[in-house]
């Protein structure tokens, strides 16, 4: 509870409130506080987050506009020098992995995602192609060991890159595990702290590969999505699961280096080079790149 009970009396003065962690945070520490009969998350921001990519303030535009389409929490309060944004609880249950490819729910998801696709313009910038490459720089900056796999990793995004070529923006979320699902009767998502101007198909991956979609569930989600499954779209989504991987990978590895939190950041990024390795190797994803 180190630094939460000060921040929730500076947020709610005089007020009586329950405080109890939430768990499952690996950036930032999460806490639901209960004042007055109603119930909100505070979110305190971890170390040197800016190294990340994150920045509080398009985090919280970013949060706004979720919430004006329907898709995410309301927001409450927001202190950018703290780092400490409010929300409001969502009294929701969690979508389990396996729950997301059932044909009641994948549609629903979807459309959640096309509906923050499609809102006005948020701040901020994100692509993946330039950010492995920030988190590499920025890792070697603070005494990291950059692991061998990322030379063979950054020469596939660099023909990725090429074969993608320039894409339309639109608002992106860009950090879709499943932990950021919640169901109170409509799909919401949560933690918009990586959230900026991106690729679409960069959203529909990371939720892909985070939900260990096959080719057969990412079909449907194109269709949930879409309408349609073309086999360009299919193909850009294969590939940016491999992108969503080193983005997820390089994480792992600047972490290691500026998180004070107790994780296992380098374990983190292993799995994730071990995966994006696998992915690399199917002769399937070589056709999509091929193409």
């Amino acid at each position: 509870m180190e630094g939460a009970e000060e921040a929730v009396a500076r947020l709610w003065p005089g007020k009586h409130a329950l405080i109890a962690e939430l768990g499952g945070g690996i950036t930032n520490r999460n806490f639901k506080v209960d004042v007055d009969g109603e119930s909100f998350v505070l979110r305190m921001g971890g170390a040197r987050t800016g190294l990340l990519g994150i920045d509080r303030e398009v985090e919280y535009e970013a949060g706004e506009r979720a919430f004006e389409v329907g898709v995410g929490p309301e927001l409450i309060a927001f202190l950018p020098e703290e780092g400490w944004l409010v929300a409001r609880f969502v009294d929701g249950r969690s979508v389990p992995v396996a729950e997301m490819r059932r044909p009641d729910v994948l549609p629903r998801v979807a459309q959640a995602l096309r509906c923050f696709h499609d809102a006005a313009e948020i701040p901020g910038r994100f692509d993946a192609f330039e950010i492995v490459e920030t988190y590499r720089a920025e890792a070697e900056a603070h005494g990291v060991t950059i692991p061998r796999d990322y030379a063979a990793a950054h020469a596939i995004a660099e023909r990725i890159r090429a074969k993608r070529g320039a894409q339309p923006l639109c608002p992106c979320h860009n950090d879709l595990l499943n932990a950021n699902f919640l169901d109170d009767g409509a799909i919401r998502i949560v933690d918009w702290e990586y959230a900026g101007m991106g690729d679409r198909f960069f959203d529909l991956a990371n939720f892909s590969v985070n939900h260990e979609f096959g080719v057969d569930e990412d079909r449907r989600l194109l269709e949930a999505y879409f309408g349609a499954a073309s086999d360009s779209d299919l193909g850009a989504v294969r590939l940016m699961r491999f992108m969503s991987d080193f983005r997820e990978a390089m994480w792992g590895v600047l972490q290691s280096g500026i998180s004070e939190l107790d994780f296992d950041f380098a374990g983190y990024a292993a799995r994730h080079f071990a995966r994006l390795s696998a992915t690399a190797a199917d002769p399937a994803f070589a056709a999509h790149l091929s193409e």
